[in-house]
């Protein structure tokens, strides 16, 4: 009967393989790891998820991109491709520049002034958002999971995107926690404060010279 094929169509059975890639590229430091981890030591725990939840959001106009077949028009379109990646490389040192000029996403004070959530979560979006690779990256990896045959193909890929998208935000907001469980820790020694900034600086900067090197 018509009445059971929504149902049907609705069920979710997502293969081991698929849990197993997901968690591997999730876990992997990237952009929205290192933001993550400096909104929990700058702010706390609740910053750092609600820096998690805004890297999740960036995710979805990729994974939509993949599912739609606009990212294919990225990996084509060389003018289309460089533009969203430049925009990325800017943005990646100016969150260099912010966090070593001790006011950006790694501002660490003992009684920090609570962030706005509005601008914690846009800046979590652009982190991801402003990454051409993940729109290649996405329509390389959500059909390897989909079979040819498969009857409700687009429905299916929505429900591995989600998917993706909620072991993202699991994963990022253990990183955010972890982070600020050392936060005491750090406030109260300068040094390495100062030590932290510059690693986050650089590792902002390094990210953003292998965003350069990208290619379609």
């Amino acid at each position: 009967m018509v009445g059971w094929a929504v149902p049907r169509a609705l069920e979710i059975v997502v293969s081991i393989e698929f849990l197993v890639t997901s968690l591997v590229i999730v876990i992997t430091p990237g952009t929205g790891v290192l933001y993550t981890l400096a909104a929990g030591l700058s702010h706390g725990g609740r910053a750092g998820a609600v820096a998690a939840f805004g890297c999740t959001l960036g995710i979805v106009p990729h994974m939509a991109a993949a599912i739609t077949g606009l990212a294919a028009l990225l990996h084509t379109s060389a003018l289309a491709f460089e533009t969203l990646k430049y925009l990325g490389v800017a943005y990646l040192l100016y969150m260099a520049w912010s966090t070593l000029r001790e006011r950006g996403a790694l501002s660490v004070e003992a009684e920090a002034a609570p962030r706005s959530a509005g601008r914690m979560i846009a800046s979590g979006v652009l982190v991801n958002i402003l990454n051409p690779k993940l729109s290649i990256f996405f329509f390389a990896f959500l059909p390897q999971f989909v079979s040819a045959t498969e009857p409700n193909a687009f429905l299916r890929m929505l429900q591995l995107s989600a998917v993706f998208m909620a072991l993202t935000f699991v994963v990022f907001v253990g990183y955010g926690l972890a982070a600020a469980a050392v936060r005491q820790h750090v406030i109260t020694r300068p040094r390495v404060l100062t030590w932290m900034r510059r690693v986050f600086g650089a590792a902002f900067i390094g990210l953003g010279a292998k965003l350069v090197l990208t290619d379609a």
